[in-house]
């Protein structure tokens, strides 16, 4: 096939569409990936893409089309000009850049914003070609729920041009089976909505990495927890900061916090503040490829989100890396998230937004052993590969775009 992926981020950034596309490559498959200019999770366009941009035109085989759009930057005008304007100028400048060239399907990242399936639409009428979009974030739902838009009216604007994306494409893929019944609200046909998970890179399956060099060495009586990945306002970072501050007496116990993101500095200064410095420790973004030698150097993940109707029905893109890992999880979260690591016994769950509860089961996980967490991070990793096969998936989805196409 064909196929143009049509997508807001990809590499340098880290999204599992840089690993879909490669993959999809592999397979023999001739890729194209309509993106913008890198600039996420900082805000700022990447220093070294601004120095050779030649150098970000093909990834592992895929071709590469850039466009032009306003960097995220720090607020939300700055967040709603960056959405705009790559829909804006992907819908102008991707029909033109994409001149010849054959396309069979269409295919669509959204872990938002919705707004990238507006050029996708355009680019169905104009190269014949169906589209499928993969719902990995629910429009308009997410954004009221971490306080982007809180306007009823402009939530309902938004839910109209949901319903328009939805509604011209040929198949909706749901990243979690709560999000199928949302996802009809905004959709006529519901037999165009198909459950489609996510699945982990595939370092993150290698047991045998040495610890990362950039986690501070600690004595054998350290009890280590990470959190790594997006450091923003869905993840609940203030009841993360209670729990610690709950934690803090015990010396033995630390908190290690890879990546960033739009509160990132909030944390660092809330940190400082509390004293909670030596207790935490922002370790800074790395490359996926980096992040199972960070996983080799704690004793157990963090799993954390808000308790909101949206967040409540997403699978974070974390759960399948950890429990790929094999490594324990100390779950604050409802819903479906909570659901899977409770089906799996991959660790222990508290509700969403209780710091006691989060601060109790890591707790109870220092007082397991070595043995019995590791048990316990194998009973993720087998339910991993029951649930979330990147084989399988990736079987599945290359029977579902051909199914699109006449």
């Amino acid at each position: 096939m064909n196929i143009l992926i049509v997508s807001q981020y990809f590499w340098p950034e880290n999204f599992r569409v840089n690993d879909l596309s490669s993959e999809l490559v592999n397979r023999g498959h001739a890729v194209t990936v309509l993106t913008g200019v890198p600039n996420y999770p900082d805000g700022k366009v990447f220093r070294e893409f601004k120095e050779c941009p030649e150098n970000y035109l093909s990834y592992s085989g895929v071709d590469v089309i850039r466009i032009p759009l306003v960097a995220r930057g720090k607020g939300g005008l700055r967040l709603i000009a960056n959405y705009l304007s790559f829909a804006f100028m992907a819908s102008i400048l991707g029909p033109i850049k994409l001149r010849g060239k054959k396309i069979d399907v269409i295919f669509v990242y959204e872990p938002s914003p919705v707004t990238v399936g507006l050029p996708a639409v355009l680019l169905k009428y104009i190269k014949k070609a169906p589209v499928t979009f993969w719902a990995l974030d629910l429009w308009p739902e997410t954004l009221e729920a971490i306080g982007v838009v809180n306007s009823k009216s402009i939530i309902k604007i938004i839910g109209l041009l949901v319903s328009f994306i939805y509604n011209r494409c040929d198949l909706l893929l749901a990243q979690s089976r709560s999000f199928i019944g949302y996802m009809q609200r905004h959709c006529k046909s519901e037999s165009t909505i198909k459950y489609f998970p996510s699945w982990a890179e595939d370092n993150f399956s290698n047991l045998n990495v040495k610890p990362a060099d950039e986690v501070p060495s600690a004595n054998s009586k350290m009890f280590s927890i990470m959190f790594a990945g997006n450091i923003g306002v869905a993840q609940d970072f203030p009841s993360i900061l209670n729990a610690a501050e709950r934690l803090k007496e015990y010396k033995d116990i630390r908190f290690l916090i890879v990546g960033d993101g739009r509160v990132a500095s909030w944390v660092k200064k809330e940190c400082s503040k509390r004293g909670l410095s030596e207790n935490i420790l922002l370790l800074g973004s790395y490359p996926v490829e980096k992040m199972p030698s960070f996983y080799a150097a704690t004793d157990a993940m963090l799993l954390s989100l808000k308790n909101e109707d949206s967040l409540n029905m997403t699978i974070p893109g974390k759960v399948q890396s950890y429990m790929a890992s094999a490594k324990p999880i100390i779950g604050m979260l409802n819903g479906e998230g909570a659901d899977i690591l409770l089906q799996s016994g991959a660790g222990f769950v508290g509700a969403a937004g209780d710091s006691k509860g989060l601060a109790e089961n890591i707790l109870k996980m220092t007082k397991l052993s070595y043995q019995e967490r590791l048990n316990m991070g194998m009973l993720g990793r087998n339910f991993y590969n029951q649930e979330f096969n990147k084989k399988i998936l990736i079987d599945r989805l290359e029977s579902l775009l051909l199914s699109t196409i006449n």
